[in-house]
This record gives structure tokens, sequence and C-alpha cells, in this order.
């Protein structure tokens, strides 16, 4: 018999065979978040965790990444202190059972352009991943929240346009959440099938609760089926600004 440990992901897989089903919270910590808003997003995150880890089918199938900007990091959700880690698929995602929301500091500036495309690797390579060890996998999900607008002269155009054509192709699902003065126009432009949403107040756990209950939804059903999701009561939808 060989000696040669098995890669982690092997052993993981190995362990849960459950499809999966990835998601990437990509959150604005910019400086404008200061104050309350952090400490809703901190507490909004703390909920999601508690609630998804009550379904215990979705607690094996949905996987967590998250990527904060202002810069633009990875965390590591399995601690919960947001110490960084590379942005590598195989280490930044947690079945939703082992995660351990990280509390967010406040940052600086709004690399947004930067924060989806890290977002959007990590999503890629996952599945990768997943195709190798022979893992069935729903479509991804990425879940953007931010309060402001990206960088003047950034990337963030590109970025969004790569998120197009990612969610034309059924490669991923795209949520954009504008808080408190958001704007909403920039927001739009990363999907032609989801306006964004603005939150309303600093409902941050109404929109957490929401995500948990719509991946519960979501890790019930089969890789490929229609899924009717819960009415979003936790803001508005509205581009006009």
């Amino acid at each position: 018999m060989s000696d040669i440990p098995l890669p982690l992901e092997d052993i993981e897989f190995a362990q849960n065979p459950e499809p999966r089903c990835p998601v990437v919270l990509v959150l604005d910590r910019s400086g404008s978040m200061i104050g309350q808003p952090m400490e809703e997003l901190n507490e909004g995150l703390r909920i999601f965790a508690e609630e998804i880890k009550q379904d215990t089918l979705a607690a094996l199938r949905v996987e967590v990444a998250v990527v904060i900007f202002g810069p633009v990091r990875v965390l590591d959700v399995r601690g919960g202190a947001a110490q960084e880690i590379p942005a590598d698929a195989s280490q930044a995602f947690i079945t939703a059972n082992e995660f351990e929301p990280p509390d967010i500091k406040l940052g600086g500036d709004t690399p947004m352009g930067e924060a989806v495309e890290t977002a959007l690797a990590l999503l890629r390579d996952r599945k990768e991943i997943y195709k190798a060890n022979g893992v069935d996998y729903f479509r991804p999900w990425m879940f953007l929240v931010t309060d402001g607008a990206p960088n003047p002269g950034s990337n963030w155009m590109e970025a969004a346009e790569h998120v197009k054509q990612e969610e034309s192709r059924k490669g991923v699902i795209f949520y954009g959440v504008g808080v408190q003065r958001a704007n909403l126009k920039n927001l739009a432009c990363f999907s032609d099938q989801r306006p964004p949403v603005r939150l309303k107040g600093l409902a941050f756990r109404d929109l957490f609760q929401w995500l948990s209950k719509s991946l519960s939804a979501v890790a019930q059903s089969k890789p490929g089926d229609q899924v009717a999701l819960p009415p979003v009561n936790w803001g508005s939808i509205d581009t006009s600004t």
C-alpha cells in the first residue's frame, strides 16, 4: 500500500461525496462602511452561518468563500479571525457546516473590479476541482455587497463584462446588492439577467437570512433543476439612481 498521502480535496470529497454549490461572498469594507454598516454586515454573516448549518443537507452541499475589497483579500473562513489566505480554490472554500464567519474590519478604497475578477477565478478553479474529483455541482453563486462606486479608472467595467459572459454561459448566478447610497447603475452593469437590489436601510440580517433560505432550497434540489427562491423582502429593485 502506498504511503503517499492523498491530496486534501481527495480526502474531502471521499468523506463528503455530496454535489456542491459554491458561493463567493464579495464584500465591501471600504471606509464608507464605518460604524453601524460594518457591524450589521458582520452580524448578518453570523446569522447566515447559524441558519444554513441548521439545514443538514445544505450544510454539506453549500461551499462558502469570502472575498473582501479595500484592498482585495481572500479570507480564511475556517477560524473566524479574518486572516488572509492565498486566492487558491482548494483553500478558499469550506462546506457550510464548517463555515466560521470572519470578523471583517474596515479597509480603504473600493477596488470592486479586482475583487470580482478574483471571485470569478476562484469559482472557475473550484469547478475544475469538482470535475477532477468526479463531484457533481450546482451553478455557482456570486453575491456582491457594496455601499459605494468602484475606484475611478479601475478595470471594473471589464470585470462586469466577464461576469455577464459567465452568466450567459450559465457559469454563475450573480446578485448585486447596494447599501445606502451605492451607485446601482454601476451594479446593473454586472448582470443582464438580474437587476441590482438596494438594501432597505441596514437590513443585513434579512439579506443573509434570505441567502441562507435560498441556498437551502437549491441544496434540496438536483443540479440543473429550476428552483423557486423566497421573495426578496430585504430590498428594492431600483436602477434609476
